[in-house]
């Protein structure tokens, strides 16, 4: 009788693969797949009427962006949202209008609640992309770009 080689891989190699496939599982998106953002990015141009969304800040609207910068100080201990900025910040930009909203700041909401940093560390964070003005409605306070099922990690 002929021994046929077989086509199915060893166990152990099939689990091993699917370790290194993160994109597979279900609300998870690979490393690789999230877009660069920086703070130069988000804004096209400032006009009479404000502040105008760049063509790459539109694109990536409701997509996975990785963004560079640094935690505003939070509002208070138990938040599950704070503000990076471009620079560090000693105090929180939130309470801004529309109209003079600072154009070096996104409003982070996490996933999960995470430890804050020090505001002079250099954090990554990585969550979906929203564009446009939104209050929210348990604080009141108005957001024009927000980062939304954020983590983030120091860098």
């Amino acid at each position: 009788m002929e021994k046929r080689p077989s086509t199915l891989l060893p166990r152990r190699s099939v689990l091993g693969g699917l370790a290194a496939l993160p994109f597979l599982i279900p609300g998870r998106v690979s490393a690789a797949s999230y877009a660069p953002l920086s703070f130069d990015d988000l804004y096209g141009k400032i006009s009479v009427l404000g502040l105008e969304f760049s063509d790459k800040a539109k694109a990536l609207s409701g997509k996975p962006v990785a963004m560079r910068g640094f935690m505003a100080p939070p509002l208070k201990a138990e938040a599950q949202f704070f503000v990076l900025t471009e620079i560090p910040m000693s105090i929180c930009p939130f309470c801004s209008t529309d109209s003079d909203w600072p154009d070096n700041i996104v409003v982070v909401y996490l996933d999960s609640r995470q430890t804050f940093t020090q505001p002079n560390e250099t954090i990554e964070v990585r969550g979906m992309l929203e564009v446009g003005s939104w209050t929210d409605p348990e604080t009141g306070f108005l957001s024009r770009l927000r980062i939304r099922q954020a983590d983030y990690e120091a860098v």
